[in-house]
């Protein structure tokens, strides 16, 4: 699922508006509980923006734009336990290392908690950089894109039933006509506000680019749909 030109509620009181939805809708969402230790039923696995701020979300620290609202949403609509995982990259402005490093560490840690989890599942988000950092990983490569570059490595084939959603927030491989294809096209929620300079060719409006925490319940919602 590709968007664009949307605009999405602000993520006040997120929480409780993704359990009335889905209440109003008949579908069942049961609220997960983190789990601090062993194997979740769902791993969100989490590539912050450059330069975003972490805030804070039980240490977690999985970006205040993005990546905090995301799971908060998805922790509390999701049937069984989740846990988190932040990708250990720089998120910094030093291209290609950083959106390499991430490319990286987020493969080699879906290959070894897959591992360690033969029955977890996983949620890929991506917001800004950390959306090439995602892509890179799918063998998309960032390359020629904002805070992009070549691919480092990617998830491994015998993993893709694993991979229930990824979820992509001002993805900047959409500024030079790319989105995510191939076995994880279907599985895709990728939106990019009007005007964004990231991810819309010919964005001039910087302030659009730090509203995304709008889209955590529509993009709970897909992942919900996926289950």
């Amino acid at each position: 699922m590709r968007l664009s030109r949307i605009r999405r509620p602000a993520v006040s009181a997120a929480v409780s508006l993704a359990l009335t939805v889905g209440a109003a809708t008949g579908t069942v969402l049961g609220a997960g509980t983190a789990s601090a230790a062993g194997c979740a039923d769902v791993q969100v696995v989490s590539a912050r923006g450059t330069d975003e701020p972490d805030g804070w979300l039980g240490g977690r620290n999985l970006g205040a734009l993005v990546g905090n609202p995301v799971y908060t949403v998805l922790d509390a609509v999701l049937p069984g336990p989740t846990d988190a995982y932040r990708v250990n990259y720089p998120a910094s402005r030093k291209q290609p290392a950083s959106v390499q490093a991430g490319n990286r560490d987020l493969v080699d840690h879906v290959v070894r908690q897959a591992q360690a989890c033969p029955h977890q599942r996983f949620v890929l988000v991506g917001y800004s950089q950390g959306a090439n950092v995602v892509a890179n990983a799918l063998g998309v490569s960032s390359e020629g894109a904002r805070v992009g570059g070549p691919i480092t490595a990617t998830l491994p084939a015998h993993l893709q039933p694993r991979i229930t959603a990824v979820l992509l927030f001002g993805n900047p491989i959409r500024g030079i006509g790319k989105t995510i294809t191939g076995p994880y096209a279907d599985r895709t929620y990728d939106v990019c506000n009007t005007n964004d300079p990231v991810c819309d060719p010919g964005g001039t409006d910087w302030n659009v680019h730090l509203h995304y925490g709008w889209y955590a319940v529509a993009a709970a919602q897909f992942v919900a749909g996926r289950l």
